[in-house]
């Protein structure tokens, strides 16, 4: 259980938003917009957006900033109240939103279950101990795979929002719908106020170059992913090379393994950790991108792999000669 309000922890928006019959698509189209622009504001780290599901009737956008202050600057900023304006017409009621921020990196259950509450000061004592019995007969229940307690924030969420976590939507149903839940919410009748919504997949990839409206940045040309892939592929082959050298491997078998290998450190660990946050505005300018922003791009693409050239020559050939 977590109830950590330290700001400068990662923090992620849960909004739940209903739309109106026959206008999805232009939902959608607005939404991508919207999440261009917050790519725009600092400490934005990913948006996704789910469609309504069997378990959720709610359109579900999930934002995530690396601290709450960077998130509450977004979700009060000008530009977003611009765009909700616009969106209105696309409504069907008001969005419910949950705002969480812990040090965990990421929320990726298979089932998560949102639910917030209002408690007045002098109720939180009586809340906590009411959710403790919460938690303490759910956790009996097959599929259960833990619960966070978040505290409101101040200036951003008055309520307190608790997740619940399950490994299939059909434990969860069996939870929300079990006799035992049913007689702790009538035990907490003064908490009986609250909003629930699930999410029925994980949160999946959160990735720094998020939207495709008429915002967002132009994807990466063929030749600078080529550039990005290949700032990756040297120093990663290289010293995967290096550490497996002392196998004696056939050269087959050394390629399929090293094949294998880099393919994972590329995806989990090279692209994402290295290039993205060396190449990333290089890779998705702005649309009226300064001719000399992109020989700054290759410029830094020059610089990176005469570093490692550089660093691989003394290590190969002055300190160490490959057996």
């Amino acid at each position: 259980m977590n109830t950590d309000k330290n700001v400068a922890a990662v923090a992620t928006a849960i909004i739940g938003q209903k739309v109106l019959p026959g206008m999805e698509r232009e939902f959608e189209s607005w939404q991508e917009d919207l999440n261009a622009a917050a790519a725009y504001y600092p400490g934005f780290l990913g948006a996704e957006v789910s469609p309504p599901t069997a378990l959720q009737s709610d359109w579900v956008v999930v934002y995530r900033f690396d601290s709450v202050s960077h998130l509450q600057a977004w979700i009060n900023s000008a530009t977003r109240q611009t765009y909700l304006d616009v969106g209105a017409k696309y409504f069907d009621g008001p969005a419910t939103q949950q705002v969480v921020s812990s040090g965990t990196q990421s929320l990726d259950p298979l089932v998560t279950v949102v639910v917030t509450h209002r408690v007045s000061p002098n109720q939180v004592d009586d809340f906590l101990a009411w959710q403790h019995d919460m938690v303490q007969e759910e956790s009996k229940f097959e599929g259960f795979r833990g619960t966070e307690l978040f505290r409101p924030i101040e200036g951003l969420q008055e309520e307190w929002t608790t997740l619940y976590r399950y490994d299939s939507a059909e434990h969860l149903d069996a939870w929300l719908t079990s006799p035992q839940r049913q007689r702790i919410l009538a035990e907490g009748e003064k908490f009986s106020d609250f909003h629930l919504h699930t999410i029925d997949n994980s949160f999946g990839s959160w990735f720094a170059f998020e939207g495709n409206g008429k915002e967002a940045p132009p994807p990466p040309s063929e030749t600078r992913t080529s550039l990005a892939v290949w700032v990756g592929l040297y120093p990663t082959v290289v010293l995967l090379t290096l550490a497996l050298s002392p196998l004696h491997m056939p050269l087959w078998i050394g390629l399929l393994v090293g094949n294998l290998l880099s393919s994972f450190l590329m995806s989990f660990l090279t692209m994402p950790y290295y290039v993205n946050p060396l190449l990333g505005r290089w890779l998705r300018p702005a649309r009226d991108e300064p001719a000399r922003a992109k020989l700054r791009g290759l410029g830094i693409v020059a610089v990176a792999m005469a570093f490692w050239v550089v660093v691989f020559y003394l290590v190969t050939v002055r300190f160490w000669t490959l057996p």
